[in-house]
C-alpha cells in the first residue's frame, strides 16, 4: 500500500500545473484591468499573495516528511478493525468500489465535521483555513505532527468492518482528497444547478472556507455535498466571503502556522482550574470558555470563534 501514501506526491507534477495556470489567468486579468483603468481588485476575488503562497507550500514540503510518522499510526487504527470483519469484500466487484467510495465519503463529511466541533482536532485542521486567500497553493496547507489528530481515522472502522479492503479504502480516501485540489480555486464560478445540488464544488468550497457568517462551519462535504443538505450543514453562496479565521494569524513562518492553534490549546488546557474545563477546552467546539471561570471580557484564545 506504499504507493498509496505516495499518491500527493505523484501528483505534485499536475499540481502545479494547475496552480500556475491559476495564478496566470489572475495576473492576466489584473494586467488586463490596470490598462482599462478598471478596478485591479474584483470584489469577489482575493487572488495572490507571493508571502501567503509560499507558506503554504512550506508546510506542505515540511508535512512531506513529518507525516509519514502519523501514517504509522493511523494505518494500525483501520487494520485492527479489518480483523474483525467477519468477511472479506472482493476489489474485483464494481460494487464494492461504489460502496468504498461512498462510505468513504460518507466517513470523510463526519471526519471533517469532527475536525470544526472538537478543538483537539481543530487545532490540526485550523492550519488549512489559516489562509487568507483561497487559491490551489491553500489546498495544500496541511497540518502535520499535531497529536491527536489520527483519531479521527476511526470513521473509516465501518468499511473495514463490513470487509472492504484496507487498502481499496485509502484509496478511496485520496481520491477523496484529490478531488478537492482544484476546488480551492476563486477563478470558476457556480457550474450547472444539477451538479451544485449533487455534488462539491468550488462556490460550495469557498464558503467551506468562509469565517463569516452565514459560512462559519458550512460545507463539510468532500466528492458529495448532498451530506450537508442532509445533516444540515449547507450554505450557498450568497454573498462575499472572507477567507481565513474568525481571529486570523499573523505570521507566514510555515512552523508556526502549522502550531499556532495547537498551542494556543495548550496553553489554554495549561492555564484551566479544573479538570472539567481542562476537558471543555480538548473536547468542546473551538472557542469555549469555562463560564464558571472565565471572565466575562475575556477574547477566546482559539482562532477559530
Amino acid at each position: 500500500m506504499e504507493w498509496i501514501g505516495n499518491i500527493g506526491l505523484y501528483a505534485i507534477p499536475a499540481f502545479l500545473v494547475l496552480l500556475g495556470i491559476e495564478f496566470l489567468g489572475d495576473y492576466l486579468e489584473r494586467r488586463r484591468d490596470r490598462r482599462t483603468g478598471g478596478s485591479t481588485e474584483s470584489p469577489r476575488r482575493v487572488g495572490f499573495s507571493a508571502r501567503d503562497t509560499f507558506a503554504s507550500l512550506g508546510v506542505y514540503g515540511l508535512g512531506r516528511f513529518a507525516n509519514l510518522v502519523e501514517d504509522f499510526i493511523q494505518l494500525p487504527i483501520v487494520l485492527l478493525a479489518a480483523m474483525l470483519a467477519p468477511i472479506s469484500l472482493s476489489a474485483s466487484d464494481w460494487w464494492v468500489w461504489v460502496l468504498a467510495i461512498i462510505g468513504a465519503d460518507l466517513g470523510y463529511y463526519a471526519q471533517h465535521r469532527m475536525q470544526h466541533r472538537v478543538r483537539l482536532f481543530w487545532a490540526a485542521h485550523s492550519v488549512h483555513h489559516s489562509s487568507q486567500h483561497f487559491n490551489m497553493s491553500t489546498a495544500v496547507r496541511l497540518p502535520w505532527l499535531i497529536p491527536g489528530r489520527f483519531l479521527t481515522s476511526v470513521v473509516y472502522i465501518p468499511l473495514a468492518v463490513v470487509g472492504v479492503p484496507v487498502w481499496v479504502i485509502f484509496l478511496s480516501q485520496a481520491i477523496i482528497l484529490l478531488f478537492q485540489y482544484p476546488l480551492h480555486t476563486e477563478r470558476i464560478g457556480k457550474l450547472h444547478p444539477a451538479i451544485e445540488f449533487v455534488f462539491n464544488t468550488p462556490s460550495h468550497h469557498r464558503v467551506h472556507h468562509g469565517s463569516n457568517n452565514p459560512y462559519l462551519d458550512k460545507n463539510y462535504g468532500g466528492i458529495l455535498i448532498i451530506w450537508d443538505r442532509l445533516f444540515n450543514s449547507y450554505a450557498d453562496e450568497v454573498e462575499q466571503v472572507r477567507y481565513g479565521l474568525t481571529h486570523n494569524i499573523d505570521t507566514y513562518n510555515p512552523i508556526k502556522v502549522n502550531f499556532h492553534e495547537f498551542a494556543l490549546m495548550v496553553g489554554d488546557v495549561w492555564r484551566a482550574t479544573s479538570w472539567r474545563a481542562r476537558a471543555g477546552h480538548l473536547l468542546r467546539p473551538p472557542g469555549w470558555t469555562d463560564a464558571a471561570a472565565a471572565a466575562p471580557e475575556r477574547e477566546p484564545a482559539s482562532t477559530r470563534r
